[in-house]
């Protein structure tokens, strides 16, 4: 030990270049990962009793975005496919927040924990039927929605197996269900004294490929798409959507932008990765991803500021990365292939479902703000069946296509 101790003192780091590369190496490694982590949301700013949606709140992304704005002030709803997550993720946020909260505010009998309202509720965004049943359960309970977040979202799915509604899995469960909340929970969204609707895209959105003449991909993906295609496809079509909802909601209260998380490591969403197909390329891939990619709270930054800052009150349209608005490739800012999408997607849900919103059937004593506000159900192919028949019947062997749907109001 002593010898030991010897050689430390005696030791000349001068005498070798070693003790300098090391400390230059554990320098850029730390500047790289500091860049790399990507802004934080520049304001603490409180959005008390403001009800919030996050969609996939129950990890990953979503759970640090409803952890944060419950921390705010917020009324959190996590709408989650698995329920027990979701609860489970519930009970974490308020015990995490609980701790945190000075006992000299509280009564004596009350637990810190029941300052924060989180409650987990399920939806399923590969059935249509149960994005209509979530959204018809808010609108009964609820008098309004002040935040949306369409967070959830899959990558390197199997892009032969359709979702039960009919359509390739990356497109439903990244943009047409999302979509189809969003457009269900307007009326909600209106009544809030600035809503606003957020939606997650990725910088995947760059690669990819999109026919002006079928934007949807409806008749094509299942010959074309690879699953890193069809996730590209789908994170374009989130911000076209979000471009062109923005201009259809110009002069309300309701604001709509998208941001990208970056490249985020530790979610579920890399489980289908190649990245996670054996242990040994676990090993050699992971450093790099600790180094070069975003962990979960990182990621989730730029949709927080979304959510509660003032400043971006009037800002509808845009495309934020780091907590800034950033330009998206030139595809994602095509207004015509904009107006394009969002026809196709309003005429392609209408074929399947209806927009509309049942009072009587979730026990809604409201005023009517649009003409779509009737009705809220998802109409079953039997249903659908003798429709269809009626009008090929009207409109001859030919037929005639629909007349696009009108603006929102």
């Amino acid at each position: 030990m002593e010898r030991l101790l010897t050689m430390f003192e005696q030791a000349d780091p001068f005498s070798t270049w070693w003790p300098t590369i090391a400390a230059l190496t554990v320098g850029i490694v730390i500047t790289v990962r500091t860049l790399m982590s990507g802004q934080r949301c520049p304001n603490d700013n409180q959005i008390k009793e403001q009800i919030v949606v996050v969609t996939g709140g129950n990890s990953g992304i979503g759970f640090e975005i409803a952890q944060a704005l419950a921390g705010r002030g917020g009324r959190i709803i996590l709408a989650c496919r698995n329920t027990q997550a979701g609860e489970r993720a519930a009970a974490i946020i308020k015990r995490e927040l609980g701790c945190h909260t000075p006992l000299s505010s509280l009564d004596d009998d009350e637990n810190p924990a029941d300052r924060y309202f989180v409650e987990a509720r399920y939806l399923d965004l590969c059935s249509l039927h149960s994005v209509h049943h979530f959204a018809g359960q808010l609108m009964a309970e609820f008098e309004r929605i002040d935040i949306l977040v369409n967070n959830a979202g899959v990558v390197f799915a199997n892009t032969q197996v359709p979702t039960a509604d009919g359509f390739e899995r990356h497109s439903q469960v990244n943009y047409l269900a999302p979509f189809l909340l969003t457009h269900l929970l307007l009326p909600h969204l209106h009544r809030s004294e600035q809503g606003r609707i957020i939606f997650v895209s990725a910088h995947a959105h760059q690669a990819a490929k999109i026919d002006f003449d079928d934007p949807l991909n409806v008749g094509t993906w299942s010959v074309k798409f690879h699953a890193r295609e069809a996730f590209a496809h789908s994170k374009l079509c989130v911000l076209l959507a979000t471009r062109w909802l923005a201009r259809e909601l110009k002069g309300t209260s309701v604001t709509v932008n998208c941001c990208t998380p970056g490249l985020v490591r530790g979610t579920r969403h890399l489980r289908n990765s190649p990245l996670m197909s054996s242990i040994c390329v676990k090993a050699v891939t992971y450093p790099w991803m600790w180094l070069f990619m975003k962990n979960a709270y990182e990621g989730a930054q730029c949709a927080i500021r979304l959510a509660t800052d003032p400043q971006l009150k009037e800002v509808t349209g845009e495309y934020f990365n780091d907590c800034e608005i950033v330009e998206s490739s030139e595809l994602g800012q095509d207004k015509e292939l904009a107006k394009k999408l969002y026809m196709q997607t309003i005429k392609t849900l209408e074929s399947v479902t209806k927009l509309t919103v049942d009072r009587e059937a979730y026990g809604m004593d409201l005023e009517l703000e649009t003409e779509t506000d009737s009705e809220l159900r998802l109409e079953t192919p039997a249903e659908r069946e003798p429709e269809a028949e009626t009008k090929r019947a009207a409109e001859g062997e030919g037929g005639k296509e629909e007349g696009q749907r009108q603006p929102l109001e």
